[in-house]
């Protein structure tokens, strides 16, 4: 990342910099923490030199008109009654989309998908062969370590 020297924010606070170069230190305070001091350090030193706004509300209100206006003015009217006038195949509407996905939800239940599958859960979740069930590891250390222990105890019981 190409940071700029403190000398070059001085000049874009000066406002000695072309169209290009602003955009592009602009751009760059979004992503530089070590840049966005240097500037703010610069903007401090000239901050007698830069305007007052007498009004600051004015002000405000002004630029809000202004990007409105601007707004209105790209906005093509040609394009506006085309985009009134097209409509989206039904296909392509939400309400058809939702009764899609209704029908079939009734078709899959009624055809006894649903209790299918319910079915098919149930078998998978529940294990063929109960009877077999080995003990896990963990239960056969503490089996171990059990039965270890009753011995010892019962040979302390016998040296008694």
């Amino acid at each position: 990342m190409k940071h700029f020297s403190y000398d070059e924010w001085l000049n874009y606070v000066k406002d000695e910099t072309n169209e290009k170069t602003r955009e592009e230190f602009e751009s760059h305070l979004y992503t530089c923490d070590q840049c966005l001091e240097l500037y703010l350090q610069a903007v401090s030193v000239h901050e007698s030199s830069l305007p007052i706004l007498s009004n600051e509300s004015s002000f405000t209100d002004l630029v809000m008109a202004d990007i409105s206006k601007q707004e209105a003015s790209n906005k093509k009217p040609e394009v506006q009654k085309q985009a009134v006038k097209a409509k989206k195949p039904f296909y392509q509407q939400v309400a058809f989309h939702y009764l899609l996905a209704a029908a079939a939800t009734l078709l899959l239940t009624f055809s006894g998908v649903f209790q299918s599958l319910a079915t098919y859960a149930s078998a998978v979740e529940a294990p063929q062969n109960m009877k077999e069930k080995k003990p896990s590891v963990t239960e056969g250390v503490i089996d171990k370590t059990f039965a270890w222990m009753d011995s010892l105890e019962k040979k302390e019981a016998n040296k008694k």
